[in-house]
Order: C-alpha cells, then sequence, then structure tokens
C-alpha cells in the first residue's frame, strides 16, 4: 500500500480527536477528506507528519512506518504541506518563499527548472516573484503556498483548506492546477476541504469524518449523491 493510515488515536490533553481512524490511498490517486470544522481533518494531516503525537496506530508511507518518524525526516520520504491558512512568510520575497520549500536540496539545476516549470503553472506568481509575499492577495498567497510544498518534489502531498476564503473563480484555479499536478507528475494528493462539492469533484475516492471518527467513506461520484452527504454539506 502506498500510504496507509490505521486505526490511529489522537487526543489533546483528556480530549480525544481521532478515534480508530484509518484511511488508504494507491500512488497517484487523490482522495479527499471533508467534514464539519473539529471533525478531525487538520488534526489527521497534522498526526501524519507528525505534528502531533499518535497514541495507538501505525501510518505507514511506501511500506515504511513513519508513525514516530521526525516531521523533517518524512519530508525526505517525499511527504509535503500545504497548511491551513497558507502560512506563507510574509516579508520574504516570493521566489525566497517558493525556496524554502528545497531546503533538503542540492540540485541547483533542478531546482532551477522546478521554478521556471512553476512559474508556468503559475504565470500570476512569476508576475511577483520580487514581492513581499505579504503583499499579495489571499488566493496570490495560496499559489505560492502550493509551489512551495512542491519545490520538495514530493512523492505526496497533504493540501489542507487550499479554497478556505478564496473567490470562486481562483478556487477553480486551484483545483485545476491540483487536477494538472496530480496527471502532468503522477502525485499523489489528500486534499482537506469544506468545499465538499470541489473535493468529490476532483478526487476518485472520498472519506468523512464526523466528531473524530470516520462516518463513510466511497467513490467520489457516489458520494455527491449520497442523501446523507448531500444533505449535510452540499447545501441539499
Amino acid at each position: 500500500m502506498f500510504f496507509e493510515i490505521k486505526n490511529i488515536v489522537v487526543a489533546y490533553d483528556s480530549v480525544t480527536a481521532l478515534n480508530d481512524v484509518s484511511i488508504k490511498m494507491e500512488e497517484g490517486q487523490i482522495i479527499a477528506l471533508i467534514g464539519a470544522n473539529g471533525a478531525g481533518k487538520t488534526t489527521l494531516l497534522r498526526a501524519a507528519t507528525s505534528l502531533v503525537p499518535v497514541q495507538k496506530g501505525s501510518i505507514t508511507f511506501n511500506d515504511v512506518d513513519i508513525t514516530d518518524m521526525k516531521s523533517e525526516l518524512i519530508v525526505r520520504e517525499g511527504i509535503t504541506m500545504v497548511p491551513e491558512g497558507r502560512q506563507i512568510y510574509p516579508y520574504m520575497s516570493v521566489k525566497d518563499n517558493m525556496l524554502m520549500g528545497a531546503y533538503l536540496r542540492n540540485d541547483k539545476a533542478g531546482i532551477r527548472d522546478d521554478l521556471d516549470r512553476l512559474y508556468q503553472l503559475f504565470p500570476r506568481v512569476k508576475e511577483r516573484m520580487k514581492q513581499q509575499a505579504g503583499t499579495l492577495s489571499g488566493g496570490e498567497q495560496q499559489m505560492v503556498a502550493i509551489c512551495r510544498a512542491l519545490m520538495a518534489r514530493p512523492k505526496l502531498l497533504f493540501m489542507d483548506e487550499p479554497s478556505l476564503g478564496l473567490a470562486p473563480i481562483v478556487i477553480r484555479e486551484i483545483a485545476n492546477v491540483i487536477l494538472e499536478i496530480n496527471k502532468s507528475d503522477n502525485l499523489s494528493i489528500v486534499l482537506v476541504e469544506q468545499n465538499s462539492r470541489m473535493a468529490l469533484r476532483i478526487s476518485s475516492y472520498a472519506y468523512v469524518l464526523e466528531t473524530g471518527k470516520m462516518a463513510l467513506e466511497g467513490d467520489s461520484k457516489k458520494l455527491v449523491k449520497d442523501p446523507h452527504i448531500v444533505k449535510l454539506y452540499l447545501g441539499g
């Protein structure tokens, strides 16, 4: 199995945030993780990158147990994340923000090639490469955050609420980029989203978290028609 989270339990003090949660994916897939605020979606990504400890269960990537592996080593294994809220460096230039994603690399020619490729993928990022990142719009900052993660050349990309607070036209642009990088690079993506309609549209498989437990899972095209999903998450 390319990536698997198996029966994990995560708690903050005495509050259980994830209880016996499991997901799995094959290489090249886009899977969606949807649910309401506080359902545990972000906690799952943080657990998978060792930003919060796992009390029980296991996490494997390419048959390597990464459950207790340090975060920087997980990046070296090939997993990066676009965090919720973008978390760019506001006083650094756009280009320097992107280069932060390549801090574990030393192949200068490859880094230049990747910068050029991302500039083609995000023309607005290229136009603003010398600006302080904090002066960009929310959508442009999100593009920079995606570029920063891609500069690490990941095999698996976690995206935490990439559409949060963005205008519909920018959301569509981000969705198209997700599909493009998945197709062109065979990049596997775990997409955490409150925009359930978008997430189900671009993913092949989806999991639904409710109050720290896995409530439902299945083919995204089927879930988008599921009465429970339609009522709770799609405004039906």
